[in-house]
This record gives C-alpha cells, structure tokens and sequence, in this order.
C-alpha cells in the first residue's frame, strides 16, 4: 500500500529543515531507498505514487480463434502458437487451461520399449 502524498511530503520537508537521514527514517519509518526516491520526486514536483499499476492485456485472440488455430495445427507447440499471436508460449498455455484444452500426453512406452521391458521382466 503507498504513503499519501501528505505523508510523503511532510518526510521530505521534515529532511529539509535539517535533519538527518536517520532522524527522518526514525521518525517517520521509512527505509534509505525510500527517503530517496521521495526526495528525488519532491524536487521534480510530483510526490504522488505511481499506483495503481495496471497489467498488460493479453495479445490472444478470442477463444473460437484459438481453438481453431489448435484444431488446425494439433502437432504446434506453444511457443509457435504464441509466435503467430505475437504473445508468449506462458500466455498461450494459460489461455488453453482456462478453455479445458490440456497438452498432447505421450504414450508411457511404445510397443518395442513395452515389449523389451516385459522380456527383461521374465528374465529376472
């Protein structure tokens, strides 16, 4: 949660009117860092936070088109979906959870593997 803009300013005043750092980091219970960037801000003019920070939206089309594009191409990975969307492979799989479209499962073993471990069973 950020300061007010009062708070942070009556900080950076309180710093002002000379007192130390470690008076003002006392006082008001603020780290170095912090004391820093307020200052910094205050002489610039805008001692105001930068919140609420806002997410980036998603470049994945709408589901139908997604799932078109899946159909289409069952064998792509997600790194080559995220390509043609221009998003990343993340964005891509988090998309298809949400629809119920889970990976491609591989086989636990094939038949050649199945039947050389069944053979190497019977030796022992």
């Amino acid at each position: 949660m950020a300061y007010s803009v009062d708070y942070r300013k009556r900080a950076v005043e309180y710093y002002h009117e000379g007192n130390t750092q470690a008076e003002v980091r006392a006082v008001f219970k603020i780290s170095p860092a912090t004391l820093r960037d307020w200052e910094a801000r205050y002489e610039a003019g805008e001692l105001k936070p930068n919140y609420p920070k806002t997410r980036k939206k998603r470049k994945l089309p709408s589901s139908d088109e997604l799932i078109a594009i899946v159909e289409q191409n069952p064998d792509a990975f997600l790194r080559e979906i995220g390509d043609d969307f221009g998003c990343s492979h993340q964005a891509v799989s988090k998309a298809l959870a949400k629809l119920g479209i889970t990976l491609k499962k591989r086989q636990s073993a094939t038949k050649s593997v199945a039947s050389k471990n069944a053979n190497d069973s019977k030796k022992r």
